[in-house]
């Protein structure tokens, strides 16, 4: 599986958006109404990003898309974050990327919108324990540097 290259800074914070693809069906009824049910499991996450390269990253950036993605048609691992944390995503771009943008004097701005293969949530079950998935952090400091190996 290809990798971001780890050379290349990570999206910008400014603009970073992530929007979920509807695992919905929705039927208009003649009554107004609606039925509605859920047709997948398996949905894309779509991610707005922005990146802020050198000339030299940018030159990388454009030869790296043009040649490893085959134009972006390719699959790749990148560290984005979610609620779920910073952590590698499998990823392609949705389309053609913006830019490169000139920003300043000396360097190149690049926006693009990428598709994350699976909405990332917890597993099926988190959802019965709110108190241990809202005060994880609390729970994971006491089991790494509060309780004795």
């Amino acid at each position: 599986m290809i990798d971001y290259p780890a050379s290349l800074p990570p999206p910008l914070r400014s603009g970073y958006s992530l929007q979920h693809v509807s695992p919905l069906m929705r039927t208009q009824l003649e009554s107004g109404r609606a039925r509605q049910r859920r047709k997948y499991t398996s949905v894309p996450t779509m991610a707005q990003v922005s990146w802020l390269f050198t000339q030299g990253q940018a030159q990388l950036f454009e030869a790296w898309f043009r040649w490893e993605l085959k134009d972006g048609a390719e699959w790749f691992f990148a560290n984005l974050r979610t609620p779920m944390g910073l952590q590698p995503y499998e990823c392609r771009f949705a389309d053609m990327y913006s830019g490169p943008d000139l920003v300043g004097r000396l360097h190149w701005q690049f926006s693009a919108t990428l598709e994350i293969k699976e909405r990332q949530t917890l597993t099926e079950g988190w959802e019965a324990a709110p108190s241990f998935v809202i005060n994880s952090e609390i729970f994971d400091f006491a089991m790494n540097e509060e309780w004795p190996e």
